[in-house]
């Protein structure tokens, strides 16, 4: 059996960061598995197919965290019987999530690819880019039960402290999709349609070898074919854990979705333009969404075996480490907007469309080195309706609000349309932070320092 990794004991920092950096370079992999396609069909297809990939690739990303969420369930109740000395229950609990996200990858397939019309109507997206888009979310649904199998996978290794396997998992997806990129789109210029063609075929193949890998590595606690059956207390504990963080997930998604119609109806430009900066921001977000993967198993570990202020302690590194990482991204996002924007498109007015809009994120990238970091930390307390209650907050009391007043301005902006996210940001860094005061005292209410 292999050895997992130990969080409970010795410097928080080098831990924190040596299993920060495989989750980073994973997160990063990632990004470029999901941007490359935008990337290659920038340079190689008309504006219609940027729209459609943005559009698309937007809402398949609405599917993919609602996957996540509920993942998180998995690992934090498996990183908490690993803190606590309980292994013999991970096997039982990893058995039992496979039967829950097997189901749940057949819905979202069915649901998806019957509804992909009505899906690209409600995004209203351009008349020009309509096909398109339906394309590659009928293409992309077909393979949702890869997008689960991977994240499933992300899921259970995080959990017992290992962040290589996942690294290796996407690092093999990221090959094949670029591969599968420059022949389907730059070779046979199929446009959005080629992008979504090797998405999927990426996900399967790399699925595939990831579980070949695990085979061989094996697992730290005994797994077998019996533990391959729903247990409903597990299943239960899964989503009374997941649903809340997959719900606010969803939720804040969903405001970025509606950012996104609200820009789309400005017209072909601004939609391209947004959909390039969008895909710039998940590079921005990298190390903040790092420390937040991490933060959950290892604050995790610690909370089972009673060590809660060990876990305050790895909260103050991750945000402290994510901060300095943070004011680099903002800067070179507010001055050098359009050199960043170059990367993915070719058009003079898309580049200088995305350019105006991640000023506004160059904000972000400093205020989500606090946020992130919070709600890693709490989802390692498992508290985790707090996490979905103060996203909701801030995607629905904020961001889209602000979102849409700014765009019945005359004449409308990108930057100012973009401000919404920073402010939602605000508002759940305060929330945080009054949470935190309140779980700082029930610690040590339960164990006195």
């Amino acid at each position: 059996m292999r050895k997992t990794e130990d969080f409970t004991a010795g410097p928080i920092f080098p831990l924190l960061v040596r299993f920060a950096l495989p989750v980073l370079l994973a997160l990063f992999l990632q990004t470029m598995y999901g941007a490359v396609d935008l990337l290659v069909v920038g340079k190689f297809a008309a504006s219609a197919d940027v729209s459609a990939v943005s559009t698309g690739s937007q809402l398949m990303q609405t599917i993919t965290v609602i996957i996540t969420g509920l993942a998180m369930g998995l690992t934090v109740m498996v990183g908490i019987r690993i803190g606590a000395g309980q292994r013999q229950e991970a096997g039982a609990i990893i058995g039992s999530g496979i039967c829950l996200f097997g189901a749940l990858a057949l819905v979202i397939s069915v649901l998806a690819i019957c509804g992909s019309s009505a899906l690209a109507e409600v995004m209203q997206a351009p008349e020009e880019a309509f096909s398109q888009t339906v394309s590659y979310i009928t293409i992309c649904s077909a393979g949702a039960v890869f997008i689960v199998a991977y994240n499933l996978v992300g899921s259970v290794f995080r959990g017992i402290g290992d962040s290589k396997v996942p690294l290796m998992t996407v690092f093999i997806a990221c090959v094949l999709n670029i591969a599968g990129d420059l022949l389907l789109v730059a070779g046979f210029h199929l446009g959005a349609a080629g992008a979504a063609l090797a998405t999927v075929f990426a996900q399967a193949v790399s699925v595939l070898l990831s579980l070949l890998l695990i085979r061989r590595r094996g697992l730290p606690f005994s797994f077998s074919r019996r533990d391959l059956r729903p247990r409903w207390p597990y299943i239960r504990e899964i989503l009374r854990l997941g649903t809340p963080i997959a719900l606010q997930d969803l939720l804040v998604s969903i405001s970025f979705l509606v950012i996104i119609a609200i820009v789309n109806g400005l017209g072909l430009t601004a939609s391209a333009g947004v959909g390039v900066a969008e895909k710039l921001c998940g590079f921005l977000m990298l190390v903040a969404s790092a420390f937040m993967q991490s933060m959950s198993a290892f604050v995790a570990q610690n909370i089972g075996a009673e060590k809660p202020e060990r876990a305050r302690r790895a909260l103050f590194c991750g945000i402290a480490s994510s901060l300095v990482v943070g004011a680099v991204m903002g800067y070179f996002t507010f001055f050098h907007g359009e050199l960043l924007a170059g990367l993915f498109a070719r058009e003079t007015d898309v580049i200088l469309a995305a350019a105006d809009y991640l000023k506004a994120y160059a904000l972000d990238c400093l205020l989500t080195s606090f946020l992130f970091c919070f709600i890693g930390f709490f989802n390692g307390c498992g508290n985790t309706v707090f996490v979905m209650l103060q996203g909701i907050l801030g995607a629905f009391l904020v961001r889209i609000p602000v979102s849409w007043w700014m765009s019945r301005q005359v004449p409308p902006s990108l930057f100012h349309i973009g401000l919404a996210t920073p402010c939602s940001t605000v508002v759940q860094i305060i929330l945080c932070g009054a949470y935190f005061a309140v779980v700082l005292r029930r610690q040590k209410e339960k164990s006195p320092l």
